[in-house]
């Protein structure tokens, strides 16, 4: 499980919280170092993506990511 964002990223910091509430330690990718990353998903940070490639977008909330992650 991946969590797209940046540094300092307040939103980010909140998709972590509320990943953290359901037990989830997603792998932080820092998009600001990867010119790739950085273009798609500049402005859509954060991103949560799964070992299938399925994205979540931001803004999701403790049950939409409960959601997401039963058809993971």
């Amino acid at each position: 499980m991946l969590l797209y964002g940046t540094d300092g990223c307040h939103l980010c910091e909140e998709a972590e919280s509320v990943l953290a509430s359901l037990g989830v330690a997603a792998k932080v990718v820092d998009i600001a170092g990867d010119d790739d990353l950085l273009q798609r998903y500049g402005v859509r940070i954060p991103v949560l993506r799964d070992g299938a490639g399925r994205e979540l977008g931001w803004p999701f909330d403790a049950e939409a990511a409960r959601r997401f992650l039963e058809h993971e």
